[in-house]
């Protein structure tokens, strides 16, 4: 068995509300995290909304990290989807807990594109 990707689901809780609605500082964390887990950037997108709250999303060559915030909320929702044996999602958490802060992180862990060894063509 081979899998294709690598998904981890992040639920960021009692984040610092400052953070959460820090665009600027946003961008910067996701920049940080591809740097973390080995990823290659090819660009960085966010929006501000009004009245509080940011979404962005980093595109990599292995596919991608994004994130949600709630200010309001003190919560965040994060995914780093990854592809590659060099590329480890995990390795972005570090980078996102020391922005964000939180109090607690709840993460899921998905295997994408599980397939036989053998259905694998060159």
């Amino acid at each position: 068995m081979k899998q294709l990707g690598k998904h981890i689901i992040l639920e960021l809780w009692g984040c610092e509300n400052q953070a959460l609605d820090d665009q600027p500082g946003i961008e910067k964390m996701l920049v940080d995290a591809v740097k973390a887990c080995g990823a290659t950037l090819i660009c960085v997108k966010t929006h501000k909304f009004s009245p509080q709250g940011v979404t962005g999303v980093a595109v990599l060559s292995e596919s991608h990290i994004s994130i949600h915030t709630w200010p309001e909320l003190r919560y965040a929702a994060m995914d780093v989807f990854t592809c590659g044996e060099h590329v480890t999602p995990h390795d972005t958490i570090p980078e996102i807990q020391k922005f964000l802060k939180p109090e607690k992180i709840d993460v899921m862990d998905i295997k994408r594109g599980i397939i036989e060894v053998d259905e694998v063509k060159e």
